[in-house]
């Protein structure tokens, strides 16, 4: 039996694409999953999938966040993976655009980890593994914000490996490139397959990345045998920090 059997794992926007990877590998690990996310329908349909626990929620919400964790505690893993992209250049947008951005991708890492932490620290166990993106290191054309945000999810991450390795607790961000989600599939059913083949020729492979090959990834650093692995950003992108080759 693995040693991570009945670990309790919290995944937010774990109900679909990425984040729906993450929830089906961590409950196959044997993890306890609780995974929250907006969309009612895909969530109660995992969840009956993989018997775990589905809590609709609006990240951003404040309030419904401080009475989810009013309910649910004492958290063993933490993936902060709720996030939304940016299809927009930086003059095009607004500061109402700005906030909203960096609210869902950058303020929910900082109430979630805020919140598990005092459970962490006090049993002297944790595993946080948040989900930054390539644009974070590389930059975006067309989502300056959304990359400012993973940049900054990087840098808390390094933080807060830094300030909690004293309690047995390992913070880590993967870093996906181009993967077939289904936020990808609906725009290229807008622009055509043209956007698919443009994101290919990004990778050193020249395909998109599977949603399951980002969650192996997590899998890992969430695992008790990553024990001595902390402050770390892994690219899971097919070699896109590379440059193409």
């Amino acid at each position: 039996m693995s040693s991570d059997h009945g670990r309790k794992a919290l995944v937010t926007g774990g109900a679909a694409g990425i984040g729906g990877a993450i929830s089906r590998r961590l409950a196959a690990d044997g993890m306890q999953v609780t995974f929250c996310d907006i969309d009612r329908e895909s969530g109660e349909a995992l969840a009956r999938e993989i018997r775990a626990l589905f809590v609709p929620l609006d990240v951003t919400d404040s309030g419904a966040v401080a009475e989810f964790f009013d309910a649910h505690r004492d958290f063993d893993v933490l993936v902060n993976n709720v996030g939304v992209d940016q299809h927009a250049f930086f003059t095009d947008t607004t500061p109402q655009d700005w906030r909203a951005l960096l609210a869902i991708n950058l303020e929910t890492v900082f109430v979630f980890t805020h919140a598990v932490l005092p459970d962490m620290q006090a049993k002297r166990y944790g595993r946080i593994v948040s989900i930054a993106s390539e644009a974070g290191r590389l930059g975006s054309r067309g989502g300056a914000v959304y990359a400012a945000a993973k940049a900054a999810v990087v840098g808390f991450t390094r933080s807060i490996a830094r300030e909690n390795a004293r309690y047995n607790i390992t913070a880590n961000a993967v870093l996906p490139g181009p993967v077939r989600t289904p936020l990808v599939e609906r725009g290229a059913a807008t622009y055509g397959d043209k956007m698919i083949r443009d994101l290919e020729q990004l990778t050193l492979f020249r395909r998109l990345g599977e949603p399951h090959e980002v969650a192996s990834a997590v899998a890992f650093f969430a695992s008790a045998p990553a024990s001595f692995i902390t402050g770390e950003a892994l690219g899971v992108s097919g070699g896109m920090g590379c440059g193409v080759g």
